[in-house]
């Protein structure tokens, strides 16, 4: 399992300005709830998961199965 940046600069900075904007709360979601704060509970179960191979919510990270 490997854990990386979205390849695309444009989405991260993107990304990274809005979680700066929210206190690192995810710029996807409306909730400011513990769960949503950057990496998220539902990346960390995604991550998890053995099966699971894609990005997170938002696209900043990026979970492999290698």
């Amino acid at each position: 399992m490997k854990i990386t940046l979205n390849p695309d600069v444009e989405i991260v900075n993107t990304v990274k300005e809005g979680l700066k904007q929210t206190g690192g709360y995810c710029p996807c979601r409306r909730d400011r709830t513990e769960e949503n704060k950057c990496m998220c509970q539902e990346f960390k179960a995604q991550i998890a998961d053995p099966d699971f191979e894609g990005f997170c919510h938002c696209m900043l990270y990026y979970k492999s199965k290698e």
